[in-house]
């Protein structure tokens, strides 16, 4: 199986056509049709369903889709530090991370960093901490910013000197924006918007989770969400009440919504991670520099 033709497919998946994706590729059309049809014949399974104006995706290829982002993702990483070793100030960072504020931290680092070599170039990857750490393993990322508790026994990590506070993002008519804050009989019975994180008690440990104790299986959770912008959106159309931290959504005066924090007050402090024995890029071992000299290893 070669990289050439996971590109391939991956323009076919994309495009929706074969047509579209040969253009895309300056290909003939027969041409990458046969390079698809070679492809299945070695993999011994059909990718696509045809149709007489597009192409739909198998579960086999939906399968293969995954796994070839991944494949092609890691090559493409791996030509760009290999790349970045002929000119050690420059190169590529990959960070993921959850929703937080304290992104702006590592911001300050990147901006600070670039000023001295702008050949650095820094890639996102939003997403909980289960995303995170899977691509992290996988090497698609070099660092990751985890909200705690998390399980850390993998990797390597430096606390950042903030801390996150939990509490509920609800619209200004509703009757809780009436309380300065949130307890725990507020919330049995009215439909809530829970990020996944929170419903996976086992890697969350003393979150919200444990926060709320043993009645927590007894919550309305209606909807779950990744990224609080949508869950956002949830809240103003009126679906629930969405638990989350403080400063991630709009609650300025302009908003339809408003955040209330929890009683007892619950914060989450957070850990920036690498895995152990990591070979750093020189362009991600100048990033780790930076990190451990603004605050500490």
């Amino acid at each position: 199986m070669e990289i050439r033709v996971l590109r391939y497919f991956l323009a076919v998946a994309r495009e929706g056509n074969i047509t579209g994706a040969a253009n895309f590729l300056h290909l003939t059309q027969p041409t990458l049709s046969r390079q698809i049809h070679d492809l299945e014949e070695e993999l011994g399974q059909q990718l696509l369903i045809r149709k007489s104006h597009r192409v739909t995706l198998t579960p086999e290829g939906v399968l293969l889709r995954k796994r070839a982002e991944e494949i092609v993702a890691m090559v493409d990483k791996t030509e760009a530090e290999f790349t970045a070793m002929e000119n050690t100030v420059g190169g590529d960072i990959y960070i993921g991370g959850g929703e937080t504020r304290a992104i702006r931290l590592i911001a300050e680092i990147a901006r600070d960093l670039r000023e001295s070599y702008p050949g650095i170039h820094y890639h996102l990857y939003s997403g909980n901490a289960q995303d995170v750490t899977e691509r992290l393993d996988k090497g698609l990322l070099d660092f990751g910013l985890l909200i705690q508790p998390a399980d850390l026994a993998k990797y390597d990590s430096i606390n950042l000197p903030y801390r996150d506070v939990w509490g509920v993002l609800m619209r200004k008519e509703s009757p809780l924006a009436e309380k300065p804050f949130i307890e725990k009989k507020d919330l049995r019975g009215i439909p809530l918007i829970c990020s996944r994180q929170v419903l996976a008690p086992r890697q969350t440990g003393n979150g919200f989770f444990g926060w709320f104790g043993s009645d927590f299986e007894k919550l309305n959770i209606v909807t779950t969400y990744n990224l609080v912008y949508n869950a956002a959106i949830m809240v103003e159309a009126g679906v629930g009440y969405a638990v989350t931290l403080d400063h991630l959504a709009d609650t300025s005066e302009n908003s339809g919504l408003c955040f209330r924090p929890l009683r007892p007050k619950l914060e989450a402090g957070l850990n920036i991670i690498w895995k152990k024995y990591q070979v750093f890029s020189p362009a991600a071992e100048l990033f780790l520099a930076r990190l451990k000299e603004r605050f500490g290893a």
